[in-house]
């Protein structure tokens, strides 16, 4: 059965103000987004009548809050070949595909990192839900590399606590277009929503978070740059929107940059078939959450990369 809550405002204190903040102050156990998507739906109402998130209580309303009943999703296990680095009885380091989803959400329900876990792994951290069983940080669908996943609870809050503090070794491999001038650098933009464009990340909007990217040259080409980046925050697209802010986006990442454009009709026909940004996380970093030991692990670079790396060496 949906729970329903009412409210009654009597006095002028609760009057005059939003729906989505005066019902954000009350103990529903809802964040105020969530708040919007229900009065958005017609699950909030005001005095029996389906009103916007904006309006404005006023004495003598009655706010009727129909929270309906959620089912939990149920993520089967799929027999996915996985890319296994190390695995031991607390944790499992994968070499993660390009084109692979760490966990379902946003309309994907399977083929992804954690169906593929599933089936390989008898249990995993319950710490990230249903949903992102064992999952301490993600990699976007289109970066590959290497990947992190804890088979406890233990496993997983230590390691998140790594993440936090900024502890772990995370480098990744770049190719980016034009030709980045200084040998290194370092990138200090914050990084929020995109103001209209909401499923992309921008630099220097209102609402962002300090990020800082530092990077370094590894190999000059005609027209594009081979760089090493290093996050020392962890934003949401972060070293894609980085190198995109200072004017070198990544080859391939058409979210934050534009197909690439080269008279090289071999690579121009390579570029055309990439699936994504070629970002690699190539070096993944941390203390193990038992044994204390430093554990450092590496991927080598997928094929597509490595072809387009060898064409820009002829």
């Amino acid at each position: 059965m949906p729970k329903v809550f009412e409210f009654v405002i009597t006095t002028n204190r609760d009057a005059h103000q939003r729906l989505d903040i005066y019902l954000s102050k009350k103990n529903l156990d809802l964040s105020r987004s969530q708040i919007q998507k229900l009065v958005s739906s017609g699950e909030i109402k005001a005095n029996n009548t389906i009103v916007k998130p904006s309006y404005r209580t006023r004495v003598g309303d009655r706010i009727e809050v129909t929270i309906p009943l959620v089912i939990p999703l149920k993520i089967e296990p799929e027999k996915i070949p996985l890319d296994i680095l190390y695995e031991d009885r607390d944790l499992i380091v994968i070499n993660k595909p390009r084109g692979m989803v760490v966990h379902p959400g946003a309309g994907v329900s399977s083929g992804t990192l954690v169906n593929a876990l599933l089936y390989h792994c008898k249990d995993l951290s319950g710490i990230g839900g249903v949903l992102r069983p064992g999952i301490v940080h993600r990699l976007d669908k289109d970066t590959s590399g290497v990947l992190v996943v804890a088979k406890n609870d233990f496993t997983h809050l230590t390691l998140s606590r790594q993440f936090k503090e900024r502890s772990v070794n995370k480098r990744y491999i770049a190719l980016v277009k034009g030709k980045i001038l200084k040998e290194e650098g370092r990138i200090e933009a914050p990084i929020g929503r995109h103001p209209v464009k909401r499923k992309k990340m921008a630099a220097g909007v209102k609402r962002a978070r300090g990020a800082i990217t530092s990077y370094k040259v590894l190999e000059r080409f005609k027209d594009l740059t081979l760089v090493e980046a290093t996050p020392e925050t962890g934003r949401t697209h972060q070293i894609r929107v980085h190198l995109s802010h200072i004017g070198h986006p990544i080859v391939g990442d058409l979210k934050y940059g534009k197909r690439l454009r080269t008279a090289n009709s071999e690579l121009r026909t390579v570029s055309a078939d990439l699936k994504g940004q070629l970002l690699h996380a190539q070096t993944l970093g941390f203390v193990h959450p038992r044994t204390k030991e430093y554990m450092e692990f590496n991927a080598p670079l997928p094929e597509d990369m490595e072809r387009v790396i060898r064409l820009l060496r002829k």
